[in-house]
């Protein structure tokens, strides 16, 4: 925390200002937040200090590509995506232990090894989002080059880059491939973009072109592929971050019709069924965690709210027959003032911190006070006044 403050004193003292390319777009982020919290860092230190620690982790972490990879999908090719469904096991009852069969909630660390690309992919995308924030908030150049590093392997070098598809996520053995259900495995790629738009100025015309055109062929891939079509009739968690993918990378790449007419669906197609009068997700509530599945879920809403924000389309406010999506934050605010209150059974526990991010973006869109006693509530607990997504909003 010391280093922290002695951080944000030189920079105020020097009055750094990095340069960003003038036509940077934020897609996920508040850019207004941003500029306001960079220009008051000493009231965010706490989350500063959580970010740098991060960053700084980021910086000594190998680049680690998407051909790394020791298995190889059944396509063969290293450069394709390749992970195992996470709450799937051997079978007791076959020598050979397959097929697999599944246990809802219950993780197989075995699909964690460096042998697939779960986890290498979500240490890029997770260092990227990071770095870019990282070098927004302190101008540190170094934090800048490491993620241009991480984007070039991950995007533009040829020996390194992942194909921009994911017919191999969530493969099980003895049953299939890839399943569009691995499309879950992708909504990472959203905090990238915006650490490329971040660091545009820093980045050569041919590199920004050439990662806006994988997100091109991505979201290609994502709304004409099989396993995307699969992913789009999921009616739960996976078809809403479904939707916030194909938004927020038709929104980076600039293809704005196809971003309003996803936000449509989610408008018609998903808040009137995932949600019931009294703003429950039943879809969610039925899941071994159910607390973590409907924040899970309302995470991508927070997303798609702010994208209809952006580009004109009121996802917050859209309500049909009682239905309505303000009803599911109400729902998962009134919770976190009074946890003892749940009555579903939690295979893991209770962890009311799990809605603290949706409860800031609920804040902010809508004039109910149950919000912000939500997030006083839950900024009791010292990790959320630490929260990184802090910098986020004012």
């Amino acid at each position: 925390m010391k280093k922290t403050l002695m951080l944000i004193t030189m920079l105020s003292a020097l009055n750094v200002s990095q340069g960003f390319a003038e036509n940077t777009k934020f897609i996920t982020y508040d850019s207004a937040a941003l500029e306001y919290n960079k220009d008051n860092l000493n009231n965010k230190a706490e989350a500063l200090s959580t970010l740098i620690a991060k960053a700084d982790k980021a910086l000594k972490a190998d680049i680690d590509p998407v051909t790394n990879k020791t298995l190889l999908p059944a396509s063969g090719d290293p450069h394709d995506y390749f992970s195992f469904g996470p709450y799937w096991w051997p079978n007791p009852d076959t020598k050979d232990g397959l097929p697999y069969i599944r246990r809802d909630g219950e993780y197989n660390m075995a699909t964690k090894t460096a042998a697939t690309d779960k986890q290498r992919f979500i240490r890029f995308t997770k260092d990227v989002t990071n770095l870019g924030l990282a070098y927004y908030f302190t101008g540190k150049n170094d934090y800048a080059s490491k993620a241009i590093d991480q984007l070039k392997a991950w995007f533009i070098d040829q020996e390194t880059r992942m194909n921009p598809n994911l017919n191999h996520a969530q493969a099980i053995p003895g049953i299939v491939d890839g399943r569009g259900i691995g499309i879950i495995d992708s909504r990472l790629l959203i905090g990238v973009v915006d650490s490329v738009e971040i660091l545009k100025a820093q980045l050569t015309s041919e590199q920004y072109t050439a990662i806006n055109n994988w997100f091109k062929e991505f979201n290609t891939w994502l709304i004409t592929s099989n396993n995307g079509f699969e992913e789009d009739n999921w009616h739960n968690n996976h078809g809403t971050w479904y939707d916030a993918q194909v938004v927020a990378f038709a929104i980076f790449t600039g293809d704005l019709d196809t971003a309003k007419k996803r936000l449509r669906v989610t408008q018609m197609r998903r808040i009137g069924t995932q949600f019931n009068m009294h703003g429950q997700q039943h879809a969610e509530l039925e899941r071994t965690k159910p607390w973590h599945y409907s924040n899970f879920n309302l995470q991508a809403y927070s997303l798609l709210g702010h994208y209809g924000d952006v580009v004109g389309i009121d996802v917050w406010n859209y309500e049909v027959d009682k239905h309505s999506l303000k009803k599911g934050y109400q729902y998962v605010a009134k919770y976190t003032i009074a946890p003892e209150e749940w009555d579903y059974k939690e295979l893991k526990g209770f962890q009311a911190s799990k809605a603290y991010t949706n409860m800031l973006y609920a804040n902010k869109a809508y004039n109910d006070p149950i919000f912000s006693d939500a997030i006083s509530e839950l900024k009791k607990d010292k990790a959320n006044q630490k929260n990184i997504q802090n910098l986020l909003f004012k």
